[in-house]
């Protein structure tokens, strides 16, 4: 596990954040979202201050920061540009994996990197099995005691532009569906190929299809051993995932709302001069959407505090994983709501092409990133009532 360092000043932490997100990256989310590119720009930026290596221990060139301030960086960065949120907590979960499971040379080689600006990724989702992102029919080849991915996944954010892939398949030789393995790969190695990302929203992330073909792997960057996947996942990848993108979705609301109250405080209707902000209906719209926002906020700080006190207990992040998933599910409905609301009482203005319209496209990605919302409230649902979920084995494992 890491080491962290003292507890941060989190006011001075945000505030040193913001000044990135309104320097650098708000300026550059509408082109980012108009021309569909990768916001190589804003992830330099953020590169440059060490808050790409945020909580990566200073031993490898790290901040050594906690999990409270990655969850306010997450949200700081998600009211300036939402693809580039994305890109972010993608990037440090991945990173992380590498803190909690990697070797030290595998630490030294790929850690090190990031506070230069390397950016990693997750790459785990296949096209056959939709949404059960942790279940993939791809299967690795042995090479000696090296490997070679021959494989396609479907969803990989950052894809063609990751500095390394942290990237699930099958074992070579898998004779269960749990038969899987975390391999290190090279994003400079040939036979590495990204789809194309057009999508509705979060144009920027880059999340298409990403194809391998005959690439080889070493076994040193084979990460922790065989058949150690679910492990990884379940402790490393998905904790790190769910606190980073919920934290990024308080942000975009927070940017919608932000901006959504200032039009109706300036905006007059001169037939009887009166602004929207005197509108009834208008003000409990609002009133609805800062309540949502506000209650998100405790919930966030303290589930960081707590990825905080379990990792200074030697205890596994994984045994948050269900109320992480409970946050993701709630922030991101949240984030919907209020952006919607945005859209509703900023009438024409808001329904234009522009930061509203953007937003109200952004936000939709929330509802649908692994694990969707419906998927994800079915999960949780059969943890409540005691049922198993059914992740490999039709009835449980």
């Amino acid at each position: 596990m890491a080491t962290v360092a003292a507890q941060p000043d989190y006011r001075q932490l945000v505030a040193s954040i913001r000044e990135t997100v309104d320097e650098v990256i708000r300026p550059n989310a509408e082109r980012i979202d108009r021309e569909g590119v990768f916001p190589s720009e804003n992830l330099q930026a953020l590169a440059d201050k060490g808050w790409n290596s945020l909580i990566i221990p200073t031993d490898y060139d790290g901040l050594g920061l906690d999990y409270t301030a990655f969850a306010l960086a997450a949200e700081e960065i998600g009211k300036g540009c939402p693809s580039t949120s994305l890109i972010y907590v993608m990037h440090v979960g991945a990173a992380q994996t590498l803190v909690y499971y990697g070797t030290e040379d595998q630490k030294q080689r790929w850690l090190k990197s990031v506070r230069r600006g390397a950016i990693g990724t997750h790459s785990m989702s296949e096209k056959a099995t939709g949404g059960h992102t942790w279940f993939n029919l791809s299967e690795a080849k042995r090479d000696g005691e090296d490997y070679i991915l021959d494989l396609e996944k479907s969803f990989t954010t950052s894809g063609g532009h990751a500095d390394f892939y942290v990237l699930q398949t099958r074992t070579p030789g898998a004779q269960q569906p749990t038969d899987l393995s975390y391999f290190i790969v090279d994003g400079k190695d040939p036979g590495i190929t990204a789809g194309p990302w057009e999508a509705l929203g979060v144009r920027g992330n880059q999340s298409g299809p990403l194809k391998l073909e005959n690439v080889h792997v070493p076994r040193a960057d084979l990460l922790v051993g065989e058949n150690r996947a679910i492990e990884i996942a379940f402790n490393g990848v998905d904790p790190l995932y769910l606190l980073g993108i919920g934290s990024a979705w308080i942000g975009v609301a927070s940017e919608a709302l932000s901006i959504v109250v200032e039009r109706v405080k300036r905006t007059v209707h001169r037939d009887f001069n009166r602004s929207l902000a005197d509108y009834q209906v208008i003000r409990q719209q609002l009133a609805n959407a800062k309540i949502g926002l506000s209650a998100l906020k405790p919930w966030q700080l303290s589930l960081a505090e707590k990825y905080n006190r379990y990792e200074a207990e030697g205890r596994p992040l994984g045994e948050l994983w269900y109320e992480a998933t409970e946050f993701k599910i709630h922030a991101t409905e949240v984030a919907n709501q209020v952006v919607s609301v945005a859209m509703d009482v900023t009438g024409g203005y808001g329904y234009k092409k522009g930061t509203i319209e953007r937003l109200y496209r952004d936000v939709r990605a929330g509802l649908v990133l692994a694990p969707s919302n419906h998927l994800a409230r079915e999960l949780v649902g059969k943890e409540l009532v005691g049922q198993p979920p059914e992740l490999f084995t039709q009835g449980g494992e």
